[in-house]
C-alpha cells in the first residue's frame, strides 16, 4: 500500500529547510553563534593566561603550566590546548617547565592591562559604582574594547597614567610609569610617607584593606612594625594590620621639605562642640561623588561643626555655610579637616 502524502512531504521539506536556515544563517545561525562564542571564549582564555604570566614576571616571580591552571577559572584541558595555540603563534614560550612571555606576547599583555586600568579610571571617575565593583567590571571590559575604542576613552579621560588603585597605565606604546615607594610592611618604626598604591589582588586582602577605610593619597607615620602587626597613623586615626595584609600598600617616604600633615584629621574624627575648617576632600573620593561635596559647599577654607547625630550616630548632620548637610561615616572619612 502506497502511504506517500504530498502535504507530509512538503511539511517535511519546510522543516528541514527552516532547521537548516536557524542552523547555518550566516553570522546568525546557531552553528555561527556558536563558533563564534567558541571563539570568544577562546580569546578570554587567551587573554587571561597573558595577564597572569605579565602580573607574575613583573612580581619576580615563575609559573609553570600546573600553577597556572590553579590560578584561571577555565577548565585544565582548554587551557593547555590553549597554550598549545600560543606557543605556536609566539605569545609564550617555555623555559624548561616555565612558561614565558615572548615580546609579541608581552606587548598584548600590555594592551590588556592597559584597557583594564583605562576602565577602572572610568568607572572611578565618571559613574557611581563602589570601589569593590571596580576590578570585576573591568576583567569583562578588557575583553571587550577595540584598539580604536580603548584610545578614545583614554583621550575622553586625559590620558591618565594612574588607575584608582595607583598602579601605572601603559601607553599606546606599551611604556609604563614607575611607581616609586615600599612596602608598607617593610617601613621601620617612625618612617613618614603617602600611599601612593594599594593592590587590588587577591581579592580577600584588597577587601580587608577597604574595610579598613585606607585611602590612596593619605600620609601615614609607621608607629610599630613586628612580625604580628604593623601599625600606623593616618589622617587622625590609627591602623593596624597585619604584614600579609601591608604588603599590598605602597608607600612613598616623603623628602625632608615636604609638608607632614599631622594636623590634618578625617571630618568623621569631628566631636559635638567642636569646630573646625575644611582643608580639601581625599583624593579617595572622585567623579560625581567628590562634585556632590563641592556643590554641598565642602570647600577648602569652609567652617564646619556637628549639628546633629542620628541615634545610630550615622549619618551625622554638619553644620556647613548655615546649611545643615547629612553625610554617612565613609563620606565624612573623606573630608580633611583642621580643628580650631
Amino acid at each position: 500500500m502506497n502511504t506517500y502524502n504530498p502535504a507530509y512531504a512538503l511539511l517535511l521539506f519546510f522543516a528541514i529547510s527552516l532547521l537548516g536556515y536557524l542552523l547555518f544563517r550566516p553570522q546568525k545561525g546557531w552553528f555561527w553563534v556558536i563558533k563564534n562564542n567558541l571563539k570568544s571564549n577562546e580569546k578570554i582564555v587567551i587573554e587571561d593566561i597573558l595577564k597572569q604570566l605579565y602580573h607574575t614576571e613583573n612580581s619576580g616571580k615563575e609559573i609553570n603550566v600546573n600553577s597556572l591552571t590553579r590560578a584561571l577559572k577555565f577548565n585544565d584541558r582548554i587551557i593547555v590546548e590553549v597554550i598549545g595555540k600560543m606557543t605556536n603563534n609566539e605569545l609564550v614560550q617555555f623555559d624548561g617547565d616555565v612558561l614565558k612571555l615572548t615580546n609579541s606576547g608581552r606587548d598584548y599583555a600590555l594592551r590588556i592591562v592597559r584597557v583594564h586600568r583605562l576602565w577602572e579610571k572610568y568607572l572611578a571617575e565618571k559613574t557611581g559604582y563602589d570601589k569593590m565593583d571596580w576590578h570585576e567590571m573591568a576583567e569583562t571590559k578588557e575583553h571587550e574594547l577595540s584598539y580604536e575604542e580603548t584610545n578614545l576613552l583614554a583621550t575622553q579621560l586625559g590620558n591618565p597614567k594612574y588607575d584608582p588603585h595607583g598602579d601605572p597605565i601603559p601607553t599606546t606604546l606599551g611604556e609604563i610609569a614607575d611607581v616609586k615607594g615600599e612596602f608598607l610592611s617593610a617601613l621601620a618604626v617612625n618612617s613618614v610617607g603617602k600611599i601612593v598604591h594599594i593592590e587590588d589582588e587577591p581579592d580577600v586582602i584588597y577587601k580587608q584593606i577597604l574595610a579598613e577605610n585606607i585611602h590612596i593619597g593619605s600620609q601615614i607615620r609607621v608607629v610599630k612594625n613586628n612580625k604580628q602587626r604593623v601599625v600606623f597613623y593616618a589622617e587622625g586615626e590609627e591602623f593596624k594590620l597585619a604584614p600579609i595584609v601591608a604588603a599590598n600598600i605602597t608607600v612613598r617616604i616623603l623628602e625632608k621639605d615636604e609638608i607632614i600633615e599631622e594636623n590634618r584629621v578625617r571630618l568623621s574624627s569631628l566631636k559635638e562642640g567642636e569646630v573646625a575648617h575644611i582643608l580639601g576632600i581625599s583624593k579617595e573620593s572622585r567623579g560625581e561623588s567628590r562634585r556632590r561635596l563641592l556643590d554641598l559647599g565642602f570647600v577648602k577654607g569652609t567652617k564646619i561643626s556637628i549639628d546633629l547625630k542620628s541615634p545610630m550616630r550615622n549619618p551625622i548632620a554638619y553644620l556647613v555655610k548655615g546649611t545643615s548637610i547629612a553625610l554617612r561615616k565613609d563620606q565624612a572619612s573623606k573630608i580633611l579637616i583642621k580643628k580650631d
